[in-house]
């Protein structure tokens, strides 16, 4: 093991147990912090990149990026066509990548999407850098009971290049995803102490069982091999993710949730079953968070890189000819046409998640109003780390200025997107990961 490992790891551990967690925003306050904005982030990826058709096989009507324009505003394609309703509420952004993604494994580019690390050349001892989710989350967990929610299709976070997660701690390594709609549920609306205590106790066990593991370092050292330090490493960064979580969870645990509808939900939806069916109700757990104010950051994966993880079944499953990363490969007619039929499949999800958002109210507004959604790929077509498909909905009461297909003629980097956001949220840094600046004269008021 590490000497991080070892000595750092266990230190952090012990240093949680005295952390402090603020009181909720409470009418009690005053109105100037009462109505104040709940700034909310959601980041939802889906991998093998979207469908672009090629100019031979005639299909401009099937491109994900808008190919025309009407009056001055850009036209929705066939596979964004269920986004109709919400064009005043987001935007597409065009000609953006991460510098680090053509120097790197292609199949990289959703470990890289939300840290634009160099994953081509890390630092010793190191993989990846922190996530902009995990950076927001760090503003923002004072006022909620989970300092974020981070989903997946695939539980865990799978293995490096080919991860389950697109979520990454301030120490750069992946933090562990839930898939399952009815333990997403309970850990959000079903804590109480009785569970609180349990999971303690539970949780003294672990960490004595890792102490005694750290206090064997050297003798493990020569006998793990790599992948089983990772492994360990793992579970020290699951570990750390859980007592936080607890911690938090004790802090509010006398201050009730907001009365909600749950007779929608399907606890019972599983990846293995109908995909809208899984999808629509992790979504709607998703804006049942946001709604109740239990967590301000979210991450949800769809699907992983190159095939890897049951989601690539998919679109077989909605009577396509090939699975999800076989059809982002295809290069003829038919074979792009039915790629850009399952880009129209997700848009339907997301604009079922949109509209979810849009019915829950806030003081000053509708939760997808004060809530900024990226949605995109690591790659455009597959394994083409440039011209990063990516869409951006909500935060109209964050500054954000929508209904635009903005891009350039050059290529803009992806982490001053991300500082953009970072700014729009309130978080005051001067930079993020290789950004060089805001995002001047686009969809972003506050940059």
């Amino acid at each position: 093991m590490t000497q991080s490992l070892r000595l750092d790891r266990r230190a952090f551990l012990k240093g949680i147990g005295g952390a402090t967690l603020a009181l909720p925003v409470l009418d009690a306050m005053g109105a100037e912090v009462s109505d104040e904005i709940p700034r909310r982030f959601c980041a939802i990826y889906t991998a093998n990149g979207m469908s672009l058709p090629k100019t031979e096989n005639e299909l401009p009507e099937w491109s994900w990026f808008p190919t025309k324009e009407e009056k001055g505003e850009f036209l929705f394609g066939k596979s964004t066509e269920p986004l109709k309703p919400f064009r005043k509420q987001l935007s597409f952004m065009g000609n953006l990548h991460h510098p680090s993604g053509p120097k790197s494994d292609p199949h990289t580019c959703s470990d890289m999407w939300l840290t634009g690390a160099p994953l081509y050349n890390p630092k010793p001892g190191t993989y990846n850098t922190v996530g902009l989710d995990q950076v927001i989350a760090q503003h923002t967990k004072q006022y909620t009971r989970r300092p974020s929610l981070i989903l997946s299709i695939d539980a865990g976070t799978g293995y490096l290049s080919r991860t389950g997660t697109i979520s990454y701690g301030l120490d750069g390594r992946p933090i562990p995803a839930e898939n399952n709609p009815r333990r997403v549920f309970d850990k959000l609306f079903r804590a109480d102490r009785t569970s609180l205590t349990a999971e303690h106790d539970k949780l003294q066990r672990r960490i004595k069982l890792v102490d005694a593991v750290a206090g064997n370092a050297k003798v493990l050292d020569a006998q793990l091999g790599k992948s089983d330090r990772e492994r360990m490493d793992q579970y020290l960064t699951a570990l750390n993710e859980v007592e936080s979580q607890l911690i938090a969870s004790e802090k509010w645990i006398d201050i009730p949730l907001k009365k909600q509808d749950f007779s929608h939900l399907n606890l019972d939806a599983s990846p293995e079953g109908e995909p809208a069916e899984y999808y629509r109700n992790m979504f709607d757990l998703m804006a049942l968070a946001f709604d109740a104010d239990i967590t301000r950051t979210i991450t949800f994966m769809l699907n992983r890189e190159d095939g890897m993880g049951i989601s690539d079944t998919f679109p077989l499953k909605l009577g396509l000819s090939k699975t999800h990363h076989n059809l982002s490969h295809a290069t003829d007619k038919e074979g792009q046409l039915q790629f850009a039929m399952y880009d129209r499949f997700l848009s339907q999800q997301l604009a079922h998640f949109f509209e979810r958002m849009n019915s829950y109210k806030d003081k000053n507004g509708t939760v997808l109003d004060n809530t900024i959604v990226l949605y995109g790929s690591g790659a455009s077509t597959t394994h083409n780390s440039h011209n990063i498909p990516t869409m951006i909905a909500g935060g109209a009461n964050m500054g954000l200025k929508h209904g635009q297909y903005w891009r350039s003629d050059q290529e803009y980097r992806m982490s001053n997107v991300y500082l953009s956001i970072l700014h729009s949220m309130g978080v005051g840094v001067d930079g993020f990961s290789d950004s060089t600046g805001t995002l001047s004269g686009s969809i972003f008021s506050k940059t």
